[in-house]
């Protein structure tokens, strides 16, 4: 059955419609300067195939998270979340088949990047049995794949540039349908706009983008003029999901609004008393902002709200009150399938969804039932199985002071510095780089690197190098010190186990 999505009209004033089906096979690129109607088009699309196949938006702005309430999409926040938790969420957001809208408004550039980037790593690494059509609009995508490098580190550019590109280029199979909006296609890397099958071309003045333009539609460079004069809402369209020859069509209109509508011109105020007064008084004191944000809101409480949760736990199974030596024994049976579970290969580099789901079959195989932590709990379990921690050890008084430091940090940086923090308790030896970056849940050294330098930048630890070129590190205020260690040590961890002290130079699982 072909799914015909009413876009607008013609010129000539006849119904101007996509096809659906095709889009999802061959990808879109809408070009436009601001003001030319790019994200009332992308509107347009987005509430008329709604009904019809999975939607994700990435969104700079903040303009479509009015969906929410017409078309029940979910409106992820990225400034409340981590890149780790951001990709997890990406994960279920396909399993479950929830439509959203990432809200990265509020955020720097290299967070959008890098935020951008982990959503969309999520979407596309997720397993073969949830492949289902998903449509992916990115609006701004020059922001995410830049012709060029910015302001923004070469680390973050890679991350979000490997993103776009996987949509754009390996997408497909995997049920990825990339819809990317930018505002000149100069500043867009050629190699995401060169996989788009479909265009729509709005108005734009540079000779550059208007010639551009004309060759992705096979016009004249003669006929490039024609863009400058286009009108707001007005595109030209070519492609087998629009049409087979270059045909102008303008916009039809749309059920929602931005939140953030156009200005319009209205009356200036009545002159202002004392203007000079008001103006130039002196400004209130600055209050002094929290180095870290409160605890983020769990995505998977706002998915499984959103859909069925695949685990229920029945309202009468309420576990009874347990005495010491049962919750002693009951802290064994779950350090216990932790550390089966972190003694995987590659356990330090697996999603969180992923270790939890495993955690909860074996916590049921076990027969713990309704005592199963939930995912909060998990991630601080996880933390502190990563500082090769216990959870006797982990309630240990001792590290009152530690689990407080580690709260100014982003939550997956938190299992790092209590692994260094472990180290320089115990005065062994600073783990290596191949130890932080597991640890982390990454495999890039350089990434471990820049870790250990921000954590520095918190003011929580200072590090050093020996003669010898050995690193350790001291944490500020408790005065513990690592031992010297070798950075470039292996990770011999990962072959011995959670929480063995023969590993005791890398301290990681």
């Amino acid at each position: 059955m072909t799914v015909a999505i009413e876009m607008g009209h013609t010129t000539a004033g006849a119904a101007a419609a996509l096809d659906l089906e095709e889009l999802l096979a061959t990808r879109l690129l809408v070009q436009g300067n601001s003001g030319s109607g790019k994200s009332h088009l992308l509107r347009r699309l987005l509430e008329q195939s709604a009904p019809w196949v999975q939607q994700t938006i990435i969104d700079p702005e903040g303009d479509f998270v009015t969906l929410a309430g017409h078309f029940g999409h979910l409106v992820i926040d990225a400034e409340d979340h981590t890149e780790r938790s951001l990709q997890v969420a990406g994960e279920r957001v396909r399993i479950h088949r929830v439509s959203t809208v990432l809200n990265l408004e509020g955020l720097d550039a290299e967070n959008q990047m890098r935020r951008a980037a982990a959503f969309l790593g999520g979407l596309f690494e997720v397993g073969r049995d949830h492949w289902y059509p998903m449509l992916v609009v990115v609006d701004e995508a020059q922001l995410f794949a830049p012709a060029v490098a910015g302001d923004v580190s070469d680390e973050a550019r890679k991350l979000s540039l490997g993103a776009m590109t996987n949509l754009m280029c390996r997408g497909r199979k995997r049920g990825l349908a990339g819809v990317i909006a930018t505002q000149r296609l100069a500043k867009l890397a050629k190699n995401v706009a060169a996989e788009a099958s479909n265009f729509l071309m709005g108005r734009t003045f540079l000779d550059i983008d208007m010639a551009r333009a004309a060759d992705l539609l096979g016009m004249e460079r003669r006929q490039a003029d024609a863009f400058r004069d286009l009108e707001r809402g007005q595109f030209m369209a070519l492609g087998p999901a629009l049409s087979r020859r270059p045909l102008g069509l303008r916009i039809g209109p749309t059920e929602t609004r931005p939140r953030n509508a156009t200005p319009r011109l209205m009356p200036m105020p009545d002159a202002l008393e004392d203007a000079r007064a008001v103006i130039l008084a002196a400004p209130p004191p600055e209050t002094i902002r929290p180095q870290r944000r409160p605890s983020s809101p769990d995505l998977l409480g706002q998915l499984m709200a959103a859909k069925s949760a695949a685990l229920e736990i029945r309202p009468d199974a309420v576990e009874a009150p347990l005495d010491a030596e049962a919750m002693a024994e009951r802290r064994a049976r779950l350090d216990r399938i932790l550390r089966a579970i972190m003694a995987e290969p590659d356990a330090g580099f697996r999603a969180i969804g992923a270790l939890y789901q495993e955690f909860v079959v074996r916590c049921r195989i076990e027969g713990l039932g309704a005592a199963v932590p939930d995912l909060g709990d998990f991630r601080r379990m996880l933390t502190h199985a990563r500082a090769g921690l216990g959870t006797d050890m982990a309630g240990d008084d001792a590290w009152q002071d530690v689990s407080v430091r580690a709260s100014i940090l982003p939550e997956d940086m938190q299992g790092v510095f209590m692994m260094i923090a472990r180290a320089a308790k115990e005065g062994w030896p600073c783990p290596g780089d191949a130890a932080i970056a597991r640890a982390y849940g990454t495999h890039s050294l350089r990434r471990a690197r820049r870790l250990l330098a921000y954590i520095e930048e918190q003011g929580l630890i200072v590090c050093q190098l020996d003669g010898a070129g050995r690193r350790f590190v001291t944490l500020v205020e408790l005065a513990w010190a690592t031992a010297p260690g070798d950075p470039n040590a292996e990770d011999l961890a990962a072959d011995e186990g959670f929480g063995s002290e023969t590993s005791a130079a890398n301290l990681t699982v």
